[in-house]
Formats: C-alpha cells, structure tokens, sequence
C-alpha cells in the first residue's frame, strides 16, 4: 500500500487521468460499437445481395431448361400446320389416297405426343370468347348464331411452351350483327 501512495504522491494527476481515459474509453467504445453495426449491417446487405444473385441464377437457369425448345419449336410448327392442313384438305372418303391419309394421321400423332412430351400445348380456341393475350384476330364476322367476341373460326392454332405464348392463334372473331335499318318502301 505504500507503493500505491507514493505512485500517487509522485503523480498528483494520477487520480484524474484514469477519469479522463475513462471518458475516452466511453468515446472509443462507441465509435467502435457504431463501427460494428455499419459493418454487421453492410454484412447483412452483401448476404442479402448474395442470396438475390443466386435465386437469380437459379431462375436463369430454370428458365433455360424450360424454354431450351422454344426457337426449334417454332421452326417445327409449320410442319404440324402443313400435316394439318394436307389432312383438312384430301377426303377421307377417297380410297386411293387412304393409305396416304393413315401414314400423314399417324406421323401427326407422332408430333402431337411428341410436342406434349415436352410441355408444347396447342392453342384451338374455336368457340371460346376472344383473348387478346393468346389469339390474333384475323377477321371480324357478323353473326347471330354465337355471342359477339367469341372466336367462330380458327385459321392457325397458337402454342404455348410451359405456359409462355409461343404462337397466338389467328382467328376470326364474332361481332353483333348490324342493325337493320327500314327500308324506304316500308317506311311509306
């Protein structure tokens, strides 16, 4: 204990230098605490940002699996609307060309299981009303018979990949039929 006196009796400030490095502390403690939340917080920020690029990636790269086919789909379409169309178009009554029917039948069904296969639907909305998002309108026809927007006639069916428009359809569209004016005869 008397070491401790003299130190204090050598140093008159000894008493008050620890109050002033305390304050100090206190000063440096805090700067150091609001250092540490800037840093917890920027490590929070690039974890977060970590986690956005890779659900990004993820979701590029799902999306490349799911829509891989979409370009050599579309190059196929026409093929299936010509098979389609030859189909439409011979008579299915004639026995000459019944071979040639069945064969051009089978390799479209051959198609169609393929195109399924790989999530490629096709689009054959005759009869349904008219969606802009996934038909074109090719025509409008007035009728009577049917409600007006709904789709009377399918020109080209439309396909989808997993869920994405590949191809609308073309359609022609329904429309109210004009009104019918009197005539001058029948007015008089």
């Amino acid at each position: 204990m008397a070491d401790e006196q003299t130190v204090d009796t050598q140093n008159p400030d000894a008493n008050q230098a620890p109050e002033a490095s305390g304050e100090d502390l206190a000063a440096r403690v805090q700067v150091l605490e609001e250092q540490l939340a800037g840093a917890q917080d920027q490590a929070l920020r690039v974890a977060a940002d970590l986690q956005n690029v890779r659900r990004r990636a993820e979701q590029d790269v799902e999306k490349a699996h799911k829509f891989a086919l979409e370009k050599f789909a579309g190059d196929l379409l026409p093929i299936v609307d010509s098979l389609e169309r030859g189909l439409e178009l011979s008579s299915p009554d004639d026995e000459s060309i019944r071979p040639m029917r069945e064969g051009i039948e089978l390799t479209l069904k051959m198609f169609h299981d393929t195109l399924k296969r790989y999530q490629l639907e096709a689009i054959d909305p005759h009869g349904e009303p008219f969606n802009a998002v996934q038909h074109q309108a090719m025509a409008m026809q007035e009728s009577a018979d049917v409600e007006p927007n709904s789709v009377l006639k399918v020109f080209q069916k439309g396909y989808q990949l997993n869920g994405r428009l590949l191809r609308p359809a073309m359609v022609v569209v329904s429309k109210a039929p004009a009104p019918v004016s009197p005539s001058i005869d029948e007015q008089a």
